[in-house]
């Protein structure tokens, strides 16, 4: 039998890494050869903006999955260059990508957390890879995206992101005055057994734009050959600290109905 290695190092310290995941929209009703394409530009979008930004990509232990790439980086990675100048690249190059004649239009989900992660027979393993595949396909990251025809990129950063690095302000967010902390909208995403706050923001539009499609998805997301979901009535649940009317700690929090919470509320499996 073969012993799984120990998600420690060592010295028995755990270390927390940043994880990612970006995903195509529409990438099922492409065709092979499209598909194929869509998959070549995923890859090179990825390599540019981290180019750009001064990552280095061949250091990231990434597990592609067709129309997604889900990627662990390394320890140490500054986590404000990769929420900042990194997804301003992405955008850009993103922008540029589509501006170009006769292609098949690339637009992403990208989703971004970190903790402890540890290395497993079939990838990673650990809360924060388990997160990121949740956010990344979080019904409201996806409304935004159905509804803001104009933008190419939706970006969601847990709620341990968005305290940890971008309340904080961390002078690598924002090089440019381009990306503050009220730029993000609130929101609760559940998914599966998955129950957690995320931030969402759009590269280029404002949370004015954001939040129409946020509060309008209160109810399952259809595939995108189904029928319309049914909608349902949108809820507020705080867990910590104190909700005023639709604010909470300055953000809007708004999400599918909350039941109250259980003894098992915090697992991400």
């Amino acid at each position: 039998m073969i012993e799984p290695s120990s998600p420690w190092p060592p010295d028995g310290t755990p270390h927390r890494r940043l994880c990612l995941a970006a995903d195509m929209e529409q990438y099922s009703r492409l065709d092979t050869r499209t598909q194929s394409t869509a998959q070549a530009d995923l890859v090179r979008l990825l390599d540019e903006a981290a180019s750009l930004t001064g990552l280095d990509r061949a250091a990231w232990a990434r597990q592609p999955q067709g129309d997604q790439e889900f990627a662990v980086l390394p320890e140490g990675t500054p986590e404000a260059t990769v929420l900042g100048p990194f997804v301003h690249h992405l955008a850009a190059r993103l922008s540029a990508l589509n501006d170009r004649p006769a292609i098949s239009r690339v637009r992403l989900r990208l989703a971004l957390d970190s903790g402890v992660v540890a290395d497993a027979a079939l990838g990673h393993a650990g809360p924060a890879p388990v997160a990121v595949a949740r956010y990344v396909n979080a019904l409201q990251l996806r409304a935004v995206l159905a509804a803001l025809t104009s933008a190419d990129l939706a970006v969601i950063v847990s709620d341990r992101l968005y305290q940890d690095v971008v309340r904080l302000g961390d002078p690598a967010l924002d090089p440019t005055q381009y990306i503050r902390a009220h730029q993000y909208v609130r929101v609760h995403v559940r998914v599966k057994e998955f129950a957690g706050y995320g931030w969402i923001r759009v590269p280029g539009h404002g949370p004015e734009d954001v939040r129409p499609s946020v509060e309008g998805a209160a109810g399952p997301l259809s595939s995108p050959d189904g029928p319309a979901p049914n909608r349902t009535t949108l809820s507020q649940h705080v867990r910590q600290g104190v909700a005023v009317g639709r604010d909470v700690n300055g953000g809007l929090t708004v999400g599918q109905p909350v039941d109250p919470p259980s003894a098992d509320a915090g697992r991400p499996w």
